[in-house]
């Protein structure tokens, strides 16, 4: 700050120094003016990423690119910002003062430090100060995973009269018998893979940087280990979902190593999904997963057992021909699948763009009613939707007579119109969804570790993987924290947990 006493007597003396202020003024002003300019052009970057992400096409970018992108930007847009800081000479104490207090959780520890002048006497009159008054400000802080060593001791016990008799307490269970990891460690372990993407070897570079050397395959071991404990947990979830009266499914690819051959193999992960909370129904949402080495229609099958009710789910044949076999399955089709196939075409085809802005209209309709009773949607759809979905069919059976079979157009129209009565359903059922984004939702972290994992190194690796991500989605669904529900959940599975009792070590246990 320039005080008084800076100024200098002499008047030419002074004059140089106010043109020397004025031209360090307007460089700073035109520095400014520079970084704010660079700020707004970031800022409408992000602007433009976010309306692509919630805008009517959003379905342009893969929402994990578009969180890369958004990265980037509000890096570039943060260095902006200290540069502008910079080039207008903002000191600390010059920058408006921003309160946290309370915006970070209670449950942190506070480390508290205070920062005191060191001379605490009037510097007018001599005499000594008194405090007034404080300012508190709360920063987030962290410590680097910290390793501890847990020592267990275990006293040996005889008698002086009895040299034969020896006493001590059994040693307490572990899920890695005779191995260095409490379930703790092992819980870690399995959130970092299957829920934060970091393959093992990723994790073993992170814990050598602490001192810890531990190699890949003994992470691989403690994963098996815990997944043959969690396997009675996910089998448990689904057996629930197949008692449901509507469910979702869906599946995605899993590469999986193929020995012998040097190549991969195209295993998949079927999701089964409930989540009734759209029409205010009061069951658990609840997903599991299950690997299979391949596509069959009979997979699914056998992975629903002998459920009965509606089955939401997309356009491949093997539900089509599991409904036909099983009379107790009624299909419900996705109406994003059909907007996809159009979304397509729409930049050539006014036909494409007319069936979207028809989809468009019943989406709207939905965001309406969503949270309301079923009977509630069910009649709201009665009174605005038939009318939209029976004059697109009667659009689309025009437009097919017209447009060649051969024709990605056609193709996509006599994909809606083959699958009408699913698409329909959720007319008459307010229970049903207009589409299957439900389970969507719950495939996208097994993409995202497809992703970060490449592929299963086998068949057996892949159920693994639907066993853990299983219970890590649920842990997700009834908001709670994976990690100290599996570290609890292993402890109690270590120390014998009755195999016919392993409901009551669900997740939504913790929070019913």
């Amino acid at each position: 700050m320039l005080m008084e006493a800076d100024l200098p007597e002499d008047v030419e003396a002074l004059r140089a120094f106010a043109l020397e202020q004025s031209r360090k003024l307007a460089e700073v002003t035109a520095a400014k003016g520079e970084a704010d300019a660079e700020i707004e052009r970031l800022q409408s970057i992000v602007d433009a990423f976010m309306r692509h992400r919630f805008g009517a096409r959003s379905e342009q970018l893969d929402p994990d690119q578009l969180q890369l992108g958004l990265e980037d930007v509000e890096t570039a847009l943060g260095q902006a910002r200290a540069a502008r800081d910079a080039a207008i000479g903002q000191s600390r104490s010059d920058r408006p003062r921003k309160v946290n207090r309370g915006s970070l959780p209670a449950h942190l520890e506070r480390i508290e430090q205070v920062v005191d002048i060191e001379d605490k006497t009037c510097p007018c009159c001599g005499g000594a100060l008194h405090q007034i008054g404080e300012d508190v400000a709360e920063r987030l802080d962290v410590v680097p995973i910290t390793f501890r060593v847990l020592v267990t001791r275990r006293p040996r016990y005889g008698c002086r009269a009895c040299e034969g008799a020896v006493v001590q307490a059994p040693a307490p269970a572990r899920i890695v018998e005779g191995g260095i990891p409490t379930e703790a460690l092992i819980a870690q372990v399995l959130v970092a893979k299957y829920a934060d993407h970091l393959p093992l070897y990723r994790q073993a570079q992170i814990y050598a940087r602490q001192g810890i050397q531990l190699d890949r395959s003994t992470l691989a071991d403690w994963v098996g280990r815990a997944a043959w404990y969690l396997r009675p947990l996910r089998d448990h979830i689904l057996e629930r979902l197949r008692r449901s009266e509507r469910l979702f499914a869906d599946e995605t690819t899993a590469p999986v190593l193929d020995p012998g051959h040097g190549r991969t193999k195209t295993g998949q992960l079927w999701a089964y999904a409930r989540d009734d909370r759209p029409w205010g129904g009061d069951t658990l949402p609840m997903v599991a997963y299950v690997y299979a080495a391949d596509r069959k229609g009979e997979r699914a099958e056998a992975h629903l057992g002998n459920f009965a009710g509606i089955l939401q789910v997309d356009g491949y044949g093997g539900y089509t021909a599991l409904a036909k076999r099983r009379q107790q399955i009624v299909l419900a089709f996705c109406w994003a699948h059909v907007r996809r196939k159009f979304y397509e075409l729409a930049d050539n085809s006014p036909v494409a763009v007319e069936v979207l802005q028809r989809i468009a209209a019943l989406y709207k309709i939905e965001d309406e009613v969503r949270g309301a009773s079923a009977e509630q949607r069910q009649q709201i759809r009665h009174q605005r939707s038939r009318v939209i979905v029976d004059d697109l069919r009667t659009f689309l059976e025009t437009k097919n007579r017209q447009v060649s079979a051969k024709a990605k157009l056609g193709k996509a129209i006599r994909y809606a119109l083959t699958r009408w009565d699913g698409l329909s359903r959720f007319l008459d059922d307010g229970r049903v969804d207009l589409d299957s984004n439900t389970v969507e939702r719950s495939i996208r972290p097994l993409a995202l570790n497809r992703k970060n994992a490449l592929f299963a190194g086998s068949d057996e690796g892949g159920d693994n993987w639907a066993v853990i991500a299983t219970l890590i989605e649920n842990c997700k669904l009834s908001g709670i924290n994976p990690n100290t529900w599996l570290t609890q959940t292993l402890e109690k599975l270590a120390n014998g947990h009755p195999a016919n009792s392993v409901g009551e070590l669900m997740p939504w246990i913790a929070v019913a």
